[in-house]
């Protein structure tokens, strides 16, 4: 399996990776991973930390390609290979490829993945390595080239066009169910089940039990899928925080857990409202279509009422339409309504009648090496 992996600058994409290969190792896999930054700054080492984009484009293109050989001599060698590298750059040059198509082309990879994160996690990294040269509107530009020029990348050189994106997820995540994992498993287990996740997600935040049961869901779903949750990538709490600050005459807000806040102008984040909402939109839709099937939990709130939002719903139609199985656990006493019943391919009422179903109708399958213990 050959697997290429993009993404912005900012997502520390070296430590998820290797957490993903030491998942895949555990289960009997050698992973070799190429991480084509480390590579090009080896084969140059007189050029200082932080500053081969400053070479002239000339060099720069003979030295990355000078190193792509290398990695089509790893695949060679090894029968599982990741290379980590970008799509893009914008730099002082502008706007430029990172990549050639004929070595491309030579690597023939099976998977294109691009790696996606928060805004404000990006943005913490990139100010910790001392990168502040950059706003929060060029993270949202640099995320959206990034998922863009790799998909076309797999459509003109991928044997099958498989691209995928993934939420990178917060550091502190377990193993199990993340997407660090999520991504072993599409090396050990490309054929396994994958699902979008579907819950409302701003309007039960008051709710404990609510979000007790929707982590219980979460949790539940990803042991026997390869799953893209919408939750991995939440930036609308940050947009509520700097809403909220702006209204106060607050200049910055701080986010982050603890040991890794970041202040952040609560005026640059309102900014960018507009491309977070449109990016939610768009990705959101993409991460169903590269699912086999939506699994949809709707909850119950105060007074039996569905906890049905907006979004739950353009999503649950967005992927009847686009012909893949709808499953819909429904929480409320009240009965669903013909836009949700006539959609779906089956309709659960709890977490453990569905877990029942996926498991009679031989849709979970463990696969070899007891990857679903």
């Amino acid at each position: 399996m050959r697997i290429v992996v993009t993404g912005q600058v900012g997502l520390d994409k070296k430590s998820f990776l290797q957490q993903a290969a030491r998942i895949a190792a555990d289960r009997g896999h050698d992973v070799k991973l190429c991480h084509v930054g480390d590579m090009m700054y080896a084969e140059a080492p007189d050029v200082a930390p932080g500053r081969i984009l400053d070479l002239p484009l000339s060099r720069l293109q003979s030295l990355r390609r000078s190193v792509f050989k290398d990695v089509l001599a790893a695949c060679r060698e090894s029968n599982n290979v990741i290379v980590n590298t970008h799509a893009t750059f914008r730099w002082r040059h502008g706007l430029f490829y990172a990549f050639d198509y004929d070595q491309m082309k030579a690597l023939d990879a099976d998977l294109y993945v691009t790696l996606v994160d928060n805004v404000d996690r990006v943005h913490y990294r990139l100010a910790r390595d001392g990168y502040a040269d950059h706003t929060l509107k060029d993270l949202m530009v640099w995320r959206e080239e990034e998922i863009l020029a790799t998909e076309l990348l797999s459509q003109i050189v991928g044997r099958h066009g498989q691209f995928y994106i993934i939420a990178r997820g917060a550091d502190d995540l377990a193993p199990e169910g993340s997407p660090a994992e999520a991504l072993a498993r599409l090396l050990d287990h490309p054929q396994s089940r994958k699902a979008y996740l579907s819950f409302p997600m701003s309007h039960v935040n008051g709710s404990g039990a609510i979000l007790a049961e929707i982590e219980s869901f979460r949790r539940a779903m990803k042991r026997p899928f390869v799953c893209f949750d919408p939750a991995d990538v939440e930036e609308k709490d940050l947009c509520s925080l700097a809403l909220q600050a702006v209204e106060a005459g607050q200049r910055t807000i701080e986010v982050g857990p603890p040991g890794r806040k970041v202040a952040m102008v609560a005026s640059e984040v309102v900014g960018i409202i507009p491309d977070i909402d449109g990016q939610i939109y768009a990705r959101d839709f993409k991460l169903i279509d590269q699912a086999d099937m939506i699994i949809s939990l709707i909850p119950e709130l105060e007074g039996g009422r569905p906890g049905l939002s907006s979004g739950v719903e353009r999503e649950l139609q967005h992927a009847h339409e686009a012909t893949r199985e709808v499953f819909v656990i429904w929480r409320p006493r009240v009965a669903p309504s013909p836009f949700v019943s006539e959609t779906a391919t089956r309709i659960f009422h709890s977490i453990d009648e569905a877990v029942k179903f996926f498991h009679e109708a031989h849709m979970i399958a463990p696969p070899p090496g007891g990857l679903f213990r």
